[in-house]
């Protein structure tokens, strides 16, 4: 066994990124504190051919040092763009037919893995604050909410994580 070769990988250039048919699904950060879980999500959503990233409230925004420390150039190839309310994003998606969901604990959660994606309807997943999670005004106006089971004893996963799983599970269902 051995590594693969920067060249073997077939990175794609960041032009070649923009022409790229992207997967059809927005992520809406609401109120996140840590640049390191921004840049991380934007690793993660260049990964998958993301959309689009929302960045609301106190969610900081390229270009910074501590974002790009592991965005590693991320900010560059996914669209991203800055609203001050998660509130009006989540209505404005939904005027367009976007379904919406909030990555979130609730008492009317979807496990993910029940959670169906329907290929010809463009989805959102917002995540929120690392301490308060997504806020009450969002859920009420959320399509529903989606939990990743955990069975351990904080029953908490780091934002970046759970982005990272729920990004994987909605491009691989569209991939089937």
């Amino acid at each position: 066994m051995r590594k693969l070769s920067m060249d073997e990988l077939n990175r794609l250039s960041a032009d070649d990124f923009k022409l790229k048919e992207k997967t059809p699904l927005i992520i809406v950060l609401d109120n996140i504190r840590s640049l390191s879980n921004v840049g991380s999500i934007f690793r993660t959503a260049d990964a998958f051919l993301v959309e689009e990233i929302v960045l609301c409230g106190i969610t900081a925004t390229p270009p910074h040092k501590e974002i790009q420390k592991t965005a590693l150039g991320a900010t560059e190839t996914v669209r991203w763009r800055y609203e001050s309310k998660t509130e009006d994003v989540v209505k404005g998606l939904k005027n367009k037919g976007v379904k919406v969901f909030a990555v979130e604990q609730t008492d009317e959660k979807i496990w993910l893995q029940d959670f169906q994606v329907q290929s010809n309807l463009p989805l959102a997943l917002i995540f929120g604050n690392e301490v308060k999670g997504v806020s009450d005004e969002v859920l009420t106006l959320v399509d529903g909410s989606i939990e990743i089971p955990q069975f351990g004893s904080k029953h908490s996963l780091n934002i970046s994580i759970a982005a990272g799983i729920l990004i994987w599970e909605v491009f691989r269902k569209l991939s089937l």
